[in-house]
């Protein structure tokens, strides 16, 4: 299925109501253009809605995009406009989830889409509730998935920083958090993407835009999509290597091979651990490198399978360098990395994210107070 497809718009959703192309069986709809001034004045038409011989007249608010915003904005009008007593307030989207369909039962307000899903009710007369037909009108949207590969270097900069007054602030953000871009000389992201890209996040209700300003509204289900969505980078090579040198001397022989290849290294995400939580994780030390075969030279090692103690993977993702935390000459996964690799791992380690999300969440919440 194309996620790419563009929409309906409210106009043709109208002509398939008028066509007799929306069911909700065993009910049986037929619409009616709007004629009263008042009442339902600012909504899209009236549906009258047929069981046996039962009769009951709906107002309807129609809207094309089936995205959290613009069901919240529809219910928010249903329920704030004054009908007269003969008329029953009803949403038509392209889809409506189980959650949605569970929110509307919970406001008294039915709802149906053109998938055949809906809730339906009438005091007294009807009651019918419908769901597990499934998605036939994915949102369009000009990015395929914004939680993902660069795209998501937005979202990410939420999770540092959850307030900006302007597109091209949140541009700069990500620029000077963005350790890969300026390693390798080149952008990452541009306005136009950071722009699709909050208007998609908009729409999930993760950020608002208002008063001038861009504000993270859910920091938790941020982190969760940004979860839900991550794939390891693609390594275009990984060199195990046993080096004759303690943890924490590897380490500082790390910082200096980095400064004298000229070559950016990053401690990997599960060997960042002991920055945000308690866990006691072996010897050996994932390092992400964009060309690890410089670092290699100025190591005292040796290359084997056996033993190692230090694994090189080659790495040039930018999202997998942003927002890297610098120690002493050598850089570490951030927080957000940091968990997010945690979370693709074992059920010990899905456990110790839990301590990383608190360090990401905690400061984002006080912030936002």
């Amino acid at each position: 299925m194309n996620n790419n497809k563009k929409p309906l718009n409210e106009a043709e959703i109208i002509s398939r109501l008028k066509q007799g192309r929306v069911s909700f069986p065993p009910l049986s709809l037929r619409f009616k253009e709007r004629k009263q001034p008042k009442a339902g004045a600012r909504l899209d038409g009236l549906v009258e809605i047929t069981w046996a011989k039962v009769k009951a007249d709906f107002a309807l608010e129609i809207k094309a995009l089936s995205t959290p915003k613009a069901f919240m904005d529809a219910l928010s009008l249903l329920k704030n406009t004054r009908l007269t007593k003969n008329l029953l307030p009803m949403l038509i989207v392209p889809f409506l989830n189980e959650e949605r369909l569970k929110e509307l039962e919970k406001e008294g307000i039915s709802g149906i889409d053109l998938c055949g899903n809906g809730i339906v009710t009438a005091a007294d007369k009807f009651a019918i509730y419908r769901t597990g037909q499934p998605n036939r009108f994915p949102s369009y949207s000009p990015i395929k998935n914004v939680y993902r590969k660069n795209s998501s270097l937005v979202s990410r900069l939420f999770l540092v920083r959850p307030v900006f007054t302007s597109v091209n602030e949140v541009l700069e953000g990500i620029k000077d958090l963005d350790f890969m871009s300026k390693a390798l000389n080149r952008p990452s992201i541009n306005l136009s993407t950071v722009s699709k890209a909050l208007a998609e996040m908009e729409n999930d209700l993760i950020i608002s835009r208002n008063n001038g300003q861009i504000r993270l509204l859910q920091p938790e289900v941020l982190l969760d999509k940004l979860s839900e969505n991550y794939r390891a980078p693609e390594n275009r090579s990984i060199i195990s290597l046993k080096v004759d040198l303690d943890r924490l001397s590897l380490l500082k022989r790390l910082a200096e091979s980095s400064k004298e290849a000229n070559t950016p290294v990053m401690v990997g995400g599960l060997s960042s651990v002991s920055r945000y939580a308690v866990m006691q994780r072996g010897e050996e030390v994932t390092i992400y490198s964009a060309r690890p075969e410089e670092v290699i030279k100025q190591l005292p090692g040796k290359e084997t399978d056996k033993f190692a103690n230090l694994k090189l993977v080659e790495i040039e993702d930018a999202t997998v360098y942003f927002d890297a935390r610098e120690e002493n000459g050598l850089l570490w996964s951030s927080p957000v990395q940091t968990y997010l690799e945690l979370m693709k791992g074992d059920k010990r380690d899905q456990e110790t994210a839990q301590q990383v999300r608190n360090e990401i969440l905690t400061p984002l919440k006080k912030t936002l107070q």
